[in-house]
């Protein structure tokens, strides 16, 4: 069986995006989902994408200009494990790379998941901080002072905290995901259909959801986001993947 990313089904549907935390979170709007849409129900671990660079550097791919082999390497995991772990130190041209990768080996479009999207999915129909609640509470996530055997040391394994509504799992903590827009400092004029914002902005900056295992609980609420150059890698960085079928099935 082929590693490959566990994708649960997200309802279409509205929301309320952003908060009242932060400039950058403004101003509240509604945003509709048009259309369900396949989300992976973990980070991407580091079993899916050692997957991919193995299957990369095997099929011998050429650098166009220079002609030789394109070596992709495998991410370091800071000696906390590989397997079932989310991958980490991947930059958001990584992720780009596995998502047009993975699109191929599935026959499905796949990439990364909209800013908005991405809220829409940490909410789960919910409006509170986090999909749990107002309260940051003890082990429903892995942060700096979350309550798990994690907090502040290392990545937990995929799966180790409750899943949200929407059967979900770390959307809250864990590792930073990259989504797929450009950074921008606020949400005038931001799409309300769902649509990665790529117009404008900065396109020197990508935006990265959710927190990490050493980030405050303040981190983890579902609108918070930050913003970092999309060749960054680090060791409390991932993503996970948004696919649909293609539009002609």
């Amino acid at each position: 069986v082929k590693p490959l990313p566990t994708l649960v089904s997200i309802p279409a549907g509205k929301f309320m995006m952003g908060s009242e935390e932060d400039s950058s979170e403004q101003p509240i709007h509604e945003v509709s989902i048009p259309q369900a849409f396949l989300m992976s129900q973990h980070e991407v671990t580091f079993e899916q994408y050692d997957y991919f660079v193995w299957q990369m550097n095997k099929a011998g791919l050429k650098n166009r200009s220079t002609g030789d082999p394109v070596d992709y390497e495998y991410p370091n995991d800071e000696g906390w494990g590989r397997d079932n772990r989310p991958v980490i130190n991947v930059s958001w041209y990584d992720a780009q790379f596995y998502v047009n990768w993975l699109s191929k080996e599935t026959e499905q479009q796949c990439r990364l998941p909209s800013e908005a999207e991405w809220e829409y999915a940490a909410k789960a129909g919910t409006q509170t901080t986090y999909s749990w609640g107002d309260d940051v509470g003890k082990n429903n996530a892995n942060c700096s002072s979350c309550g798990s055997q994690w907090d502040n040391k290392q990545t937990a394994p995929v799966g180790s905290f409750s899943t949200n509504t929407w059967d979900l799992h770390d959307m809250h903590g864990n590792v930073w995901e990259w989504v797929q827009d450009h950074w921008h400092d606020n949400y005038e004029g931001s799409p309300i259909n769902g649509e990665a914002w790529m117009i404008g902005g900065n396109d020197g900056r990508r935006v990265l959801r959710g927190g990490s295992w050493g980030s405050a609980p303040y981190a983890l609420r579902s609108a918070n986001r930050i913003n970092l150059t999309p060749a960054f890698r680090n060791f409390d960085i991932g993503f996970r993947v948004v696919c649909s079928p293609p539009s002609d099935l």
